[in-house]
């Protein structure tokens, strides 16, 4: 991996991030390290990764929907109708942009956080869990057991945040992206410990 001034992103976040946003970033960033010193990841890869992954997040809507017309990056409907959504896909240009990240490891687990998609990479899957159970956090469902679950095994954790997403958004009459179903209906279809189940 190329050499990445960690001390730069984290002045540059600082200044480009809100307050709460900033201090979520350096909890799911702490919290990528925790997971990959346990699953045996690139602790220095999930530590930029989970630094860079909001990155885009403070940014208003009409931006981000300008950099992905520029940059020939694909709106989907659900995108279109919610353009925060597309703060994966503008920060995952951005990392590649402005932080020169080339790693394409690092850039997807970027990319990914928000959906997750069929046959993450062992960085990707820290970075979705991560952002989802960092000390933080205190509203998602069943918080303490995907907690205890993401140091024990990752898919199951994986399954477990999918599945509370999916009844969330559905009981709130949200939009799901098609991408969030897909990633669940893969893991659950290949993790042999879980019954099937429908959402």
């Amino acid at each position: 991996m190329e050499t990445v001034d960690v001390k730069e992103i984290r002045k540059k976040l600082e200044k480009d991030l809100d307050h709460k946003r900033f201090e979520h970033t350096l909890g799911v960033s702490y919290t990528a390290c925790a997971l990959a010193m346990c699953h045996q990841a690139d602790i220095d890869k999930a530590r930029i990764a989970g630094l860079l992954h909001d990155c885009a997040k403070c940014m208003d809507n009409e931006k981000k929907i300008a950099i992905c017309k520029k940059q020939n990056i694909e709106i989907n409907n659900i995108e279109k109708q919610n353009p925060f959504l597309l703060h994966a896909k503008v920060g995952c240009y951005i990392a590649r942009k402005q932080f020169h990240i080339h790693d394409t490891d690092i850039l997807n687990a970027v990319l990914n956080h928000t959906t997750g998609r069929p046959g993450m990479s062992l960085l990707e899957k820290i970075i979705y869990i991560a952002d989802y159970i960092e000390p933080g956090r205190k509203h998602a469902p069943n918080l303490n057991e995907v907690r205890r679950l993401a140091f024990k095994d990752l898919d199951e954790a994986l399954i477990k945040i999918l599945q509370d997403t999916l009844l969330y958004l559905r009981n709130i009459d949200s939009p799901v992206d098609p991408a969030t179903q897909q990633t669940y209906d893969y893991y659950i279809n290949r993790n042999h410990t879980h019954k099937e189940q429908e959402i």
